[in-house]
């Protein structure tokens, strides 16, 4: 499948954002304003809400990603933004707003709907894009994961070799069978939690943590919200790929 660029802008603080389209897959791929070899990559993970309502977010963790040397990218999940609607995943989504709203508890069966067909549909569509990606002549490894859906990135971690450090953001719902994919996982982890969010369940993100068989690995949790993250944890983020990308 041939990554086809769709659009160019050169941001202001030099940033090249560019984006892509892999077969029906849009992108976005961020490279540094100047680079005298290829810059390592990392893949920027996020929630199933659309590349568009999540700009904002993805373009400042892309900018600093540059500002660090390294180039970043994205693509649109299964199912979000202009892709086609997924009646599953749609099903899967309404069940859960009904549990919430409910103040019922949210189901092992609403979870697996919800997150194991999105992990089996986009973690091939990323080992895809990542072909894509290291074969510009200004991207080179190695590779780092940084974001959500947690599940994604368990799974990448564990599948895709050619990932060397994954952070990973603790937000959203886990289903029991990637626990044990969670023991497989050996590379270094940063992993962060918000110890407030709403929408998570702390004590399940902590016994994922704990799962995890990583021999480097590290929790970084902060009070507050999902979206209340402080800036000084995008620091801690950025050191630890510094560290293992560079």
């Amino acid at each position: 499948m041939s990554l086809r660029f769709t659009s160019e802008q050169r941001l202001d603080d030099g940033v090249l954002e560019r984006e892509f389209t892999l077969g029906e897959i849009p992108g976005i791929l961020w490279t540094p304003a100047s680079a005298s070899v290829p810059a390592p990559l990392i893949l920027l993970g996020h929630p199933p809400l659309g590349l568009r309502k999540m700009y904002p977010r993805l373009v400042a963790r892309a900018r600093r990603a540059a500002a660090d040397g390294f180039a970043a990218a994205t693509i649109e999940l299964p199912g979000s933004g202009d892709r086609p609607r997924w009646a599953a995943a749609e099903q899967a989504r309404a069940d859960l707003r009904r549990a919430v709203e409910a103040g019922e508890p949210v189901s092992d069966e609403i979870i697996d709907a919800l997150v194991l067909p999105l992990v089996a549909k986009a973690v091939p569509e990323w080992q895809t894009a990542l072909d894509a990606l290291l074969s510009l002549p200004e991207i080179g490894g190695p590779v780092g994961y940084s974001g959500g859906v947690i599940s994604i990135g368990v799974r990448l971690a564990v599948v895709e070799p050619r990932i060397v450090a994954a952070g990973l953001f603790a937000g959203s719902f886990v289903p029991r069978a990637m626990f044990e994919e969670a023991r497989q996982v050996t590379i270094p982890l940063h992993v962060l939690l918000q110890w407030d969010d709403e929408g998570n369940d702390r004590q399940a993100a902590l016994d994922l943590f704990d799962a995890f068989g990583s021999k480097e690995k590290s929790l970084h949790a902060n009070m507050g919200g999902h979206t209340g993250v402080p800036q000084f944890a995008g620091e801690d983020a950025a050191r630890f790929f510094t560290r293992h990308l560079k």
